[in-house]
Formats: structure tokens, C-alpha cells, sequence
């Protein structure tokens, strides 16, 4: 046969060689007899090494038949014919590239052959194969891709490790760029690093090694924006290589592209946020996702506050902006990439990151910062009681961070954000407490919130019912005319914007209906607001608003924890000595506007008299103790206030009841309380005080030149004292009617649980 052809190729008689060829392929090779088969793979190989250099010109009819035996029944025949086509390839060598898609899905099948001999076949043809391409500067890569698409989605072990085997090969060829086409087959490579076997994984691990290595060194080149979501779905995944690996790719790719990722921010923050919340044993992702989530924040700039969404120039596909993918979350679809699938409680990613295709990386782009899916996803986070607390932490710190970028974009949003913000206050953690009081202040407080009149409180229930009755005027020049719309509560600092008064009204709203959340974080709430915001705008806001209590019992609880933090906290050292003095008129209707409101408990009352050494009016408040109902809570509180009075707050108090002269009605409101107080160690105490005030005749001096400190607060204060005591005597009223209402109604329950 060799003889035979070679005589034909001598004659140049192609015809004659088609015929041989044919008749090996279809009488021999396709025969129905599996020793006629064998004995026409054998005889297509010895025509190819006749044919020499020539067989390229029929590799086609030599090639087909031998491939249709790769799937015959019987092993020995597979054989066979992986043995013809080595002959055949190593003949050809570079003419064989034309017909190399062919001779790869060929070749695929064998390498999960289960015979031992066909796959060891194979392998050598394969690695002939590989040779051929190597050498070659003539491969169709972009014939190749499609078919490498496809195969890269195969499960059988074989097949994966045969398939990165190959890539390992392309990548190592200079000629061929297979970066460019990684969009097209990095799912897959995901996919097969999840791979059971630890030989196939480490195969794996090397070649997306090899490619971001690449990456790194021709950042310009890479595709970033189509590999985006690819990366963001296996950031999510249960195996933790593969979402190491992810993780580590999109740190590199955050770094390297910098702000053509932020379309796809929405998508990375699902993806990154509850991976912060990982304990010790997932540590390294924990690490890794804490450097995305930081580099990606670095991204948000204040241009992208004044970048207008709707200019055509600036437009890129990005997260949708509809509230019905989050209050609905779907699963993500597996589509023809086969990506892996997420559950019901997971965002939409593929929603939430459109794919972005851009002509180069290199070319400096411009990228519009759409809130809206970051905002979204912020929310979601934020709102899953299930989040770990350093995924709260980071959510808080995003919004905080995208309100000091991007306020007035943001204050859209806030009418979203605020009830769950409101309900972060309850959180067990102290520190996302912090955080989110942060955000809130930053909320009140910023500028943008001002000018944005139309996004101020939706709710009608907490606007504002009305003026102060005591008027408090704002320093001048500090504020416009149009920005003080909601801002009387703001005495002596305006600064404050609409969504500071609703913050109060909500906050107020929160200690009522969770009296736990009152009782145990109340104080440090409000102590912490005191130092993110101005003291004397929230005392005032806060007395302004519990002026209209309904609930009395409740404005008298909230009374005395304020109270308490006015008189004991270190944050309020400043607004105390601003009581104290009662110099200016922004002080004196601050004391007349916490007043009204302390006046909803009596005690309290009498010790903010105390600390604005109104002692004249504190004693004419004691004398009306007398017509209240004096119950076992009323003489704690009484005896907390004695106990109050020994501490260095009261130190000033202690020292005036040595000029008994000036301060005589001090000393009548002690012994007021004294009188109050049953013999207890509190009665002891403040007893045992009085003893101490010295005879007034021993006290005289013979200096009378220096005017008297009652006489100085006389004339400087232009309070009336008599309406004040007026206003206190029917606040407590109000309190005596709702406690025999209340009693009427326990009465009345008692009386139908005993019929």
C-alpha cells in the first residue's frame, strides 16, 4: 500500500490517491467488521507516511474516519485509532492545524476514556499535539475559543485536568494572547478549581496564577469590566479556594482598574460585606475582602456628587435602581455560562452588576457613580438581623462615608434609610451603635440637608406641631431666611437641618415604645449624640418635643434620664456652666424651655433650679410638694437628689450655704427635702449637711462694698418665675388626673377578672 501510493504521488495522480483513501475509509475504516475497521485504521496510516509532506493536502479524508472510530464500543478498536491519528498528526505536523478543533473534541473524549490503553494513547497524541501548536505562530485561536468555551464546562475529572492542561500550554506560548478571550472561559476555570481532585485543583490554582500575573504586568490590555460579575459570583462561593481565590482576584482588580469597578460596586459590596463578618477559621478571605471593601470605598470621590446621571456622555450600564429587587430578591439565573447558584436570600447580583464592555482599560473613561444599587445593597445588609456585626460596622461606615462624598445625592435616599437606622439603635453592639450615631449626626448636621427642602420629613406625624412658646432667637448672619425652615429648635447653633428635629421626634419615639432600649442604652445614646452634635440644640429639641407628651408617664421617665445626664455626665460640663451663670438670653430660654418640660417631674425640677441656683424658686417649688401625691418612687427620687448634692457637680452649692446672708432661700429649699424625707440615711446625710452651716453673726464681714450674688442674678435674669410655677402646677395636674385614670382602669380590669 505505502509502495502503491507513493507511485501516485511520483505521478502526481490524486485521483488514484482520493480513491485509495476513500476505499480504506469507507470499506475498511466504516466497515461493519471490527477487523476490517482495525485493518483500515492501519492502512490510513501507512498512506499518510506514504503521502509524507503531501498528506496535508488529504487530511481531511484521512482525519474523519479515524475519528469516527474514537467512539467505537470496543476499546481495542479506540485504540487503534488514537494510534492511526499519531501517525497521521506527526506526518502533517503544522498542516494538522486547520483541522485542530476537531482533532481537541477527539481528543477530549479519550482523556476520559476508561480504558487504561486508550487513555495512555492518547495522552501521547495529545502531547504531540501540544508539541505541533507550541512551534507553530499559525494557530486559530479565535476558531479555538467557542469549542474551549464549551468543553471547560465539563464534570468528568479527566476531561478538566486534559482542559487545563491545554491552557497551561496556550498561555505559555508568546505568540498567543489568551488573556484577551479570558472573559470567555474564567467562570469555568471556577468552576473546575472546586474540583474533588486535589491534583486537578492545584492545575487549576496554577493557571489563574499565571493569569493574573499577567494581569498585572498588561493592566491595559485586560477586559476588567467583562470579568466583573464573573468574579463576584464566585466571590459568594461555598468552597473556600474558590472564593479565596475570587476574593484575591478582585482585590488585584479593584487595585489595577480602579474606577471602571465602581459600576459593579453594588455587586462587589454583596459579594465582600458578609465576608468581614468571617471568624478565625475562613481569616484569610476575611483579610482579603477587608482590602476590597476598603479600596473600593477610596473609589467614591466628591465629584461624584456634582456628575450628572442623565448626561449621555457619562451614561454606562449599571445597577438597576428598582425597590422591587430588593424588597424581592431572586435567584441568580445559571444561563448558558452555567454560573453557580444562589439562594433565596441572596441579592440579584447579575441584576445589580449589568456587564460593561469598554474599548480599553487604558483609555481614561468616565464613570458615573450610581448610588442606587450600593444604597440598596447597604440597606438589605443592614436590615438582615442574620449579618455578623463587623458587616453592620462596615455597611455604617459605607453610608457614612458616601454622606461626606456624596451628601446631596444621598439625602435622596435618606428617607429610605432612616427607619433602619433608627431600629440599628437597638443592636446589641456598642461600637455599631457608635457607628450608626455617627451617621445620623453627619445626617442632622450636614449642609446638603438644608437646601433639600423637598426630601425633609415625609411623615406627617413628625413635623413639627408649632413654635416654642418662649421664642429663642438665632444668632444673626448665621443662617438665610429660607434655610431656618425646622430649625427653632437650634438656640444658640443653628446648624442643624430639617432631618435633625425628625431624628429627635423618631429617637423619643424609639425610648417609648422599647423602654428596655431606654432603660439600658438611653443614657449612652444620648450622651454620645451630645458629642457628635451641640449639647444645647438636643436638650432643647428634646424638652421642645416632650412638652406635647401624650404619654406622661413616659415624658416623666424621660425627664429624669435626662436630668440625670445633665447633671452627672462629663460630656455636658460646658451647657451645665452655661446653666449655671444664666448670663446670656440664649441660656435663660434654654433653662425656661427645659423647665416647662422637667416639670413633668417634680424633683427633677427642683434640681434643675439647683444647678441654675434658682434657689428662691427651687423652695416655692417644695412648698408645693405639699399638694402632690408623695409616693414610695417620688421619695427616691428625692433621696437620689440628696445623694446628687454630695457630689463634686454640686461643689458651687455646698460653698454658698456659707454666706447664709445671700443664700437664705437655699437653705430653706434643703430643709424642704429634709422635711420630705422620711428618717432615712438619706435624711441623715443632707441632716448631718445642715449642722454644718455656720451662725450667720459668725460670719459677718466688715467688706460690704461687693454687691450680693442673689442681687446680681436678680437683675440679670428677665424670667418671670410666677408664670414658670403656674406652668408646673398644671403639668402636674395633668399627671394626678392621668394616675386616677389609670387606676380607675386597673380598678375596672380587676373587677372583671374576679366576675
Amino acid at each position: 500500500l505505502p509502495r502503491l501510493v507513493r507511485e501516485f504521488v511520483a505521478q502526481n495522480n490524486t485521483t488514484q490517491i482520493k480513491h485509495v483513501i476513500q476505499i480504506l475509509s469507507q470499506e475498511f475504516a466504516l466497515s461493519q467488521h471490527p477487523h476490517s475497521r482495525k485493518g483500515g485504521l492501519i492502512g490510513l496510516a501507512a498512506c499518510s507516511i506514504a503521502l509524507g509532506k503531501d498528506s496535508g493536502l488529504y487530511l481531511k479524508e484521512l482525519i474523519e474516519p479515524v475519528l469516527t472510530c474514537f467512539n467505537d464500543a470496543d476499546s481495542r478498536l479506540r485504540y487503534y485509532a488514537c494510534e492511526a491519528l499519531y501517525n497521521i498528526v506527526k506526518v502533517a505536523r503544522g498542516s494538522v492545524l486547520p483541522h485542530f478543533n476537531v482533532l481537541f473534541d477527539g481528543l477530549s473524549k479519550l482523556a476520559a476514556d476508561p480504558d487504561p490503553n486508550v487513555k495512555s494513547g492518547s495522552e501521547l497524541l495529545d502531547r504531540l499535539l501540544k508539541d505541533i501548536v507550541t512551534e507553530s505562530n499559525q494557530f486559530d485561536l479565535v476558531g479555538f475559543i467557542p469549542l474551549l468555551r464549551e468543553r471547560i464546562y465539563s464534570n468528568n475529572q479527566y476531561a478538566r485536568q486534559f482542559i487545563i492542561s491545554w491552557i497551561l500550554v496556550l498561555e505559555s506560548v508568546p505568540d498567543i494572547n489568551l488573556l484577551d478571550y479570558l472573559p470567555e472561559i474564567l467562570d469555568g476555570l471556577f468552576q473546575i478549581l472546586g474540583d474533588n481532585s486535589k491534583e486537578i485543583r492545584k492545575m487549576c490554582e496554577v493557571a489563574l496564577g499565571e493569569f493574573l500575573k499577567e494581569i498585572k504586568k498588561n493592566p491595559s490590555s485586560v477586559k476588567f469590566a467583562e470579568m466583573a460579575n464573573i468574579l463576584v459570583i464566585h466571590c459568594q462561593a461555598a468552597d473556600d479556594l474558590i472564593q479565596l481565590t475570587a476574593m484575591c482576584w478582585m482585590r488585584e482588580f479593584i487595585q489595577l482598574a480602579g474606577r471602571v469597578m465602581l459600576p459593579y460596586s453594588s455587586g462587589i459590596l454583596t459579594a465582600v460585606l458578609p465576608c468581614l463578618s468571617y471568624d478565625d477559621r475562613k481569616k484569610n478571605i476575611k483579610e482579603v475582602a477587608n482590602v476590597c471593601n476598603q479600596s473600593l470605598m477610596k473609589l467614591v470621590i466628591p465629584e461624584d456628587d456634582e456628575m450628572d446621571e442623565a448626561k449621555p456622555s457619562m451614561t454606562i450600564p449599571a445597577e438597576p435602581t428598582s425597590e422591587e429587587s430588593l424588597s424581592k430578591p431572586e435567584a441568580v439565573t445559571t444561563g448558558e455560562s452555567q454560573l453557580p447558584h444562589h439562594g433565596r436570600n441572596e441579592l440579584d447580583v447579575t441584576a445589580l452588576t449589568q456587564p460593561l464592555f469598554f474599548p480599553c482599560s487604558c483609555e481614561r473613561i468616565q464613570v458615573t457613580l450610581n448610588l442606587d444599587g450600593i444604597v440598596q445593597v447597604l440597606d438589605y445588609h443592614l436590615s438582615d438581623t442574620s449579618i455578623g456585626m463587623m458587616t453592620r460596622i462596615a455597611v455604617l461606615k459605607w453610608l457614612y462615608h458616601l454622606y461626606i462624598k456624596t451628601p446631596r445625592k444621598m439625602f435622596r435616599h435618606t428617607d429610605s434609610l432612616f427607619p433602619i437606622l433608627l431600629r440599628t439603635l437597638s443592636d446589641e453592639s456598642d461600637e455599631v451603635i457608635l457607628k450608626d450615631l455617627e451617621l445620623l449626626a453627619e445626617i442632622a448636621s450636614s449642609p446638603a440637608g438644608q437646601t433639600e427642602e423637598a426630601h425633609g420629613p415625609s411623615d406627617g406625624s413628625d413635623v413639627r406641631p408649632g413654635p416654642v412658646e418662649l421664642h429663642v432667637p438665632a444668632r444673626a448672619g448665621q443662617l438665610s431666611s429660607s434655610s431656618t425652615k425646622g430649625l427653632e429648635c437650634s438656640p444658640s447653633t443653628p446648624t442643624m437641618n430639617s432631618y435633625f428635629y425628625k431624628f429627635m421626634i423618631n429617637l423619643l419615639k424609639r425610648f417609648s415604645s422599647e423602654r428596655k432600649l431606654l432603660e439600658t442604652r438611653g443614657a449612652f445614646i444620648i450622651r454620645q449624640l451630645c458629642l457628635l452634635l451641640n449639647a444645647e440644640n438636643i436638650f432643647h429639641s428634646m424638652a421642645d418635643i416632650l412638652l406635647r407628651e401624650e404619654d406622661l408617664k413616659f415624658a416623666s421617665t424621660m425627664v429624669h434620664t435626662l436630668n440625670t445626664i445633665l447633671l452627672t455626665s462629663s460630656e455636658l460640663f460646658q451647657l451645665r456652666n452655661q446653666l449655671k451663670d444664666l448670663k446670656t438670653p440664649e441660656s435663660r430660654n434654654l433653662f425656661c424651655c427645659l423647665y416647662r418640660s422637667w416639670c413633668h417631674n417634680p424633683v427633677t425640677t427642683v434640681s434643675l433650679c439647683f444647678l441654675t441656683q434658682n434657689y428662691k424658686h427651687a423652695y416655692d417649688l417644695i412648698q408645693k410638694f405639699g399638694d402632690l401625691e408623695v409616693t414610695v418612687d417620688f421619695l427616691t427620687e428625692v433621696d437620689k437628689l440628696v445623694q446628687l448634692i454630695e457630689c463634686p457637680i454640686f461643689t458651687y452649692l455646698r460653698l454658698q450655704l456659707l454666706d447664709v446672708k445671700n443664700n437664705p432661700y437655699l437653705i430653706k429649699a434643703l430643709y424642704g427635702l429634709l422635711m420630705l424625707l422620711p428618717q432615712s440615711s438619706a435624711f441623715q446625710l443632707l441632716s448631718h449637711r445642715l449642722q454644718c452651716v455656720p451662725n450667720p453673726e459668725l460670719m459677718q464681714t466688715t467688706d460690704n462694698t461687693k454687691p450680693s450674688t442673689s442681687f446680681k442674678r436678680a437683675a440679670a435674669s428677665n424670667i418671670d418665675y410666677t408664670e414658670l410655677l403656674q406652668h408646673f402646677e398644671m403639668v402636674q395636674n395633668k399627671h394626678l388626673e392621668a394616675r386616677h385614670q389609670r387606676a380607675g382602669r386597673a380598678e375596672q380590669l380587676d373587677r372583671r377578672v374576679v366576675l
